[in-house]
């Protein structure tokens, strides 16, 4: 096989599929954990909207 004019052998084939593979997991592992950020951050929001604001003057000094 060549690539860009480089005679590559079986190992480096064999690297660079390996190389591919995990540039590819990455990618997935990446993509799920902005989503997880995502739905942790749209949890917190809702939170927020249910729970009632403290009332004036009823806190511990007050």
């Amino acid at each position: 096989m060549t690539l860009f004019g480089q005679t590559l052998d079986g190992q480096q084939v064999f690297g660079l599929i390996s190389l591919i593979a995990v540039l590819a997991l990455w990618l997935v592992v990446l993509a799920r954990q902005r989503d997880h950020v995502r739905q942790i951050k749209r949890w917190k929001k809702d939170q927020t909207r249910k729970t009632p604001p403290p009332a004036a003057g009823r806190g511990p000094w007050g």
